[in-house]
């Protein structure tokens, strides 16, 4: 059927939405590019399913009231319909058009947990919305967590009202709770694909568990805090015991020191796999570093092609002895360069920034895992007022830097350009002048590897440095 789907490029639906490109789909819903004029957007995305008699109503009825919901995490669902093809009766719905989404990322990695604490601040905003104007997510997994320009959002398409039966051609997958298949939906069932969801993004794998076991998931206790206690209580067998959205953001509030994560027994053994020391923030801060740079969904490694590769960092010859004694000895002093933040000069006063909406990696902290590292230098780029003048909302660029072992910055390239070449330029210069330590893994120094976002304001431009190996 998926062949069947992309026959159909070209094709226009109702005389307004040309099916452009066939971006995916299965045997009964297909999705494609298309466009939306009559709001102005030369990207939008269209489904077509093929109508169910018994069911083409209630679809069609869950979609009118889904375009009503607006939220900054939410997909916007746009227009709905019918429409034939070929001689097949579909429904349509058309939609924001997302970039990514989180499946793209985790067959290369998994998150780190200050990237999990990052994904689940806007999954939660989302569905404290639409749990409150009396709808449930049901669908809840990696796929359908989302990115659009610089917002992570979970779909709509398959919204439903609380208290609504399964049925049509809905099938049973480990995202759905065990009394999704003979009983009505209710928000609780959005807690346990939650719990399902963050354990498949620490590490790779879905917990096993079968709808015939009657005690709960059995869960590796190497998930770090605060995601093991969510994770248990949003797999609660018994609905009625399991955490509600508000009881997941009470739990983020409470502030808990991560260690290094260790590689779960579970998880598939990655090379890169981030060893990080992380403060999980409240949900506030998450809010903030979210959209630091999108950290979460972007195709990490499709994005670094040739194209956005550069020509490595020499270091200098001369003083790169004298220049790996000086790190190690800032380091070892815990004497580490001020951290540089570029305020654009206004008359007003400035509003305080509290230091923990950054992931602060300068500072020395407990050494978990035979790890150190540190940053000892930020450079953050020089932008002119005129540019500066053309920022709306923010520009957010990542940079990839490479360190050998003794603390030179060998090479830097772009991770995650953004939408301008010049704020990206300006980004890549700035992170090749930027000062490590030498990474040192049980005694020996090792080569290491930064990501360094930068998200540039009218107000000023800020860095989130975060060690990604060894």
């Amino acid at each position: 059927m998926p062949e069947a789907w992309k026959q159909w490029e070209g094709q226009v639906i109702e005389g307004e939405f040309p099916l452009r490109e066939y971006l995916g789909g299965s045997e009964h819903s297909a999705v494609f590019l298309t466009e939306h004029r009559e709001r102005e957007l030369e990207k939008a995305a269209i489904k077509l399913i093929a109508a169910d008699a018994e069911n083409a109503e209630l679809q069609l009825s869950r979609w009118k009231l889904a375009v009503e919901l607006t939220h900054r995490h939410l997909i916007k669902l746009f227009r709905s319909g019918r429409w034939r093809l070929g001689g097949t009766d579909l429904l349509y719905v058309v939609m924001e058009y997302a970039e990514e989404d989180l499946s793209q990322i985790l067959p290369q990695r998994a998150l780190t947990p200050a990237e999990a604490s990052q994904m689940l601040e806007p999954v939660l905003d989302a569905l404290e919305y639409v749990h409150s104007k009396g709808f449930v997510h049901g669908h809840l997994k990696p796929t359908n967590i989302q990115a659009t320009a610089d917002q992570v959002k979970i779909s709509s398409d398959g919204l439903r009202r609380i208290g609504e039966a399964n049925g049509g051609l809905w099938k049973p997958s480990a995202y759905d709770p065990p009394e999704a298949g003979h009983g009505e939906v209710t928000s609780a069932g959005d807690s346990w694909s939650l719990g399902m969801t963050l354990i498949e993004v620490l590490t790779q794998r879905l917990p096993i568990w079968k709808e015939s076991q009657q005690a709960d998931p059995v869960l590796p206790e190497t998930i770090p805090q605060p995601f093991l206690d969510i994770a248990r209580n949003c797999l609660r067998r018994d609905p009625q015991r399991r955490w509600t959205v508000g009881d997941i953001e009470a739990r983020l509030e409470q502030p808990t020191r991560l260690p290094t994560a260790q590689q779960s027994p579970i998880a598939k053994p990655l090379t890169e796999r981030a060893k990080r020391r992380q403060l999980v923030p409240g949900v506030a801060v998450v809010a903030v570093v979210v959209l630091a740079g999108l950290a979460l969904v972007p195709k990490l490694f499709n994005r670094r092609t040739e194209a956005h590769r550069e020509t490595p960092v020499a270091p200098q010859k001369s003083t790169a002895q004298m220049k790996t004694a000086q790190r190690m000895m800032k380091a070892e002093n815990n004497s580490s360069a001020p951290r540089i933040t570029e305020k654009r000069q206004t008359a007003e006063k400035p509003t305080a920034s509290p230091t923990s909406l950054r992931m602060d990696t300068g500072a020395k902290t407990p050494n978990f895992s035979g790890v150190q590292d540190e940053v000892l230098q930020e450079v953050m780029p020089e932008v002119s007022e005129k540019a500066r003048d053309t920022i709306r909302g923010a520009v957010r660029v990542g940079v990839r830097i490479h360190i050998d072992p003794a603390g030179n910055v060998t090479s830097a390239e772009l991770e995650s350009p953004g939408p301008s070449r010049y704020f990206a330029d300006l980004a890549l210069k700035a992170a090749r002048r930027w000062e490590f330590a030498p990474g040192k893994v049980d005694g020996q120094y090792v080569p290491s590897e930064w990501r360094v976002r930068f998200e540039f304001r009218q107000s000023g431009t800020r860095a989130f440095p975060a060690r990604t190996a060894p």
